[in-house]
């Protein structure tokens, strides 16, 4: 029997109703199985590949983004099923501008299309109470196409028990940009001046104060006698004489008399500046925390895994910022369409096997601190 007449035979079998069943229990099991380890909470899919499926099976452009989405849906419900708490994909990336019209204005019409159908009621996502965010640069979407994004947000907007990512149209040096933008813009903020408290000690204790100064000033002065006012007078008047016939009078008087504040030649020691700056943050209290507060995945756990298909190994402008010393990066050879569980399985039994490695090499670093300690 010739390869082809067993590709046939092979395909009839797992399409029969029997095999789809078992199958089906298969996968039950094996996603239940890793439940039992370990879960990523943050998984992240660069879904490459559409096109050049397309092409190796001489199908349209359009078609093999379509088996892509179909793709997404299956390994979306693998990760919810398995506890994944939150996906982010690479749906669309601002360089994808630069493709055709045609390519481009087709994936504007699908992402409508796919997104309106994953929200709706009863669909993959409230099913398993997952939400979507939309995380790139709106201003560049088409009005229309927006409309969709935004009744998708709000269709799922009452889900919170996972949350979807949608990067489109996204890059990682466009989100790390704004961020900055946003980090300069809050810094740039003077802080908000303290409420005045009508009922606190201070204010109580400044107003009994100024009450009794103000009666201290309406007391009465003593009089005076008669002849204490007289030899004043004639005091002032011997002064008002010796005045007259001191030379340069003008110059002594001036001397005598002059504010110290008045005179331009020596200012206080006043440094306004430092009053003004004290109302404003300290750029040096900016850390890579605050940084990740002003990033479009903020309030998400740190990224876990990060899978990329077709075999290409390069992170092309996704989640730059998010990618750390724990964070695991795959690359597989298979295309985005046929990535399905048992391609995703493998990747998240070596997750959970490298993650289990890592607890135990830091338990045994934490007994031997703890025996060092004991031992001093």
């Amino acid at each position: 029997m010739s390869s082809a007449h067993l590709t046939q035979v092979r395909k009839w079998f797992f399409q029969s109703p029997p095999a789809e069943w078992a199958i089906q229990q298969l996968r039950e099991l094996l996603i239940g199985a890793l439940r039992l380890g370990p879960v990523p909470q943050h998984v992240a899919f660069v879904m490459d590949g559409n096109r050049r499926y397309a092409r190796n099976h001489q199908i349209e452009t359009v078609e093999g983004h379509n088996l892509g989405f179909e793709a997404l849906a299956r390994i979306l419900e693998v990760c919810y099923k398995s506890g994944v708490k939150v996906v982010t994909i690479y749906a669309f990336s601002i360089e994808n501008f630069k493709r055709s019209r045609y390519e481009v204005d087709a994936l504007m019409d699908m992402a409508k299309v796919k997104l309106s159908q994953l929200a709706q009621h009863g669909d993959l996502l409230d099913r398993y109470g997952a939400s979507i965010r939309i995380l790139g640069q709106r201003e560049l979407v088409k009005p229309d196409v927006l409309d969709a994004i935004d009744r998708a947000v709000a269709l799922t907007s009452g889900n919170d028990r996972a949350i979807l990512n949608v990067c489109f149209p996204y890059t990682s040096r466009d989100e790390i940009t704004t961020a900055i933008r946003g980090t300069v813009a809050d810094y740039s903020k003077p802080f908000k001046p303290a409420l005045k408290r009508p009922f606190s000690e201070t204010h109580i204790t400044r107003n009994i104060r100024s009450r009794q100064l103000s009666i201290v000033s309406e007391e009465p002065l003593p009089l005076r006698s008669t002849s204490d006012t007289a030899s004043s007078v004639d005091a002032d008047a011997d002064d008002s004489a010796s005045a007259s016939t001191t030379p340069n009078p003008s110059s002594s008087t001036s001397v005598t008399n002059k504010n110290p504040f008045e005179d331009n030649s020596n200012p206080p020691d006043f440094e306004p500046s430092k009053s003004a700056v004290s109302n404003y943050p300290d750029p040096e209290t900016i850390t890579s925390e605050t940084l990740s507060e002003h990033m479009f995945t903020a309030g998400t756990p740190p990224l876990d895994l990060l899978v990329r298909t077709s075999g290409v190994e390069r992170l092309s402008d996704f989640m730059l910022w998010q990618c750390h010393q724990d964070t695991s990066i795959v690359f597989l050879e298979c295309l985005w369409p046929e990535f399905d569980l048992w391609q995703f399985l493998p990747v998240l039994v070596e997750w959970q096997w490298q993650r289990k490695k890592a607890r135990e090499r830091e338990a045994i670093s934490v007994k031997a601190q703890k025996r060092g300690v004991k031992l001093q």
